[in-house]
């Protein structure tokens, strides 16, 4: 595989872990914070789904700041139901993978900005990959946390890591 497809793989992955978090939540789950300062998943998603829009908008031409961006207003609860900052959400992972899909192997070695910084695609690609996965273990710990007992692991269960080896050291065989 390509460094390009194993980027795009990660962020696949990213998105069903998040998703999966998430479907466990209900309405109010979803906007709790723990803490003044904390940020509440439906937070979170807004801000993903912003710095995708901005970042992945025309990547490869302009800055990844996009003047209309209002990065600090992500961090503020919109009031915006569920569904709305989902769709939102749902928008900004779109505009990533069309994005990701349109670049090419040579593209990795142009040059982009954000915020008027240089980078190289490969490294604005990767700084990418960590920002969001930065983001999705704070949902998923966040809807751990929240969920308590109801929560569904979305890894291997505790106390069954061996079995699960076991298994697939089987599928390997």
């Amino acid at each position: 595989m390509s460094l390009l497809e194993e980027v795009i793989g990660s962020f696949r992955s990213q998105k069903r872990l998040a998703d999966r978090a998430i479907d466990q939540l209900d309405e109010g789950e979803f906007n709790t914070t723990l803490g003044d300062e904390g940020n509440s998943i439906a937070t979170i998603c807004q801000h993903v789904a912003g710095n995708q829009r901005s970042r992945w908008t025309d990547f490869l031409t302009t800055d990844g700041e996009k003047p209309d961006r209002h990065r600090d207003e992500e961090f503020e609860p919109s009031g915006a139901p569920r569904g709305e900052i989902l769709d939102r959400w749902e928008e900004g992972w779109a505009i990533l993978f069309q994005t990701l899909e349109s670049l090419t192997e040579e593209d990795l070695s142009k040059t982009v900005t954000i915020r008027g910084e240089a980078h190289t695609v490969t490294k604005a690609l990767l700084r990418q990959v960590s920002h969001y996965g930065y983001h999705v273990g704070q949902i998923v710990q966040l809807a751990r946390v929240l969920r308590g007992p109801q929560w569904q692991t979305l890894s291997i269960a505790r106390g069954q890591s061996e079995a699960y080896n076991a298994e697939m050291r089987g599928k390997s065989s």
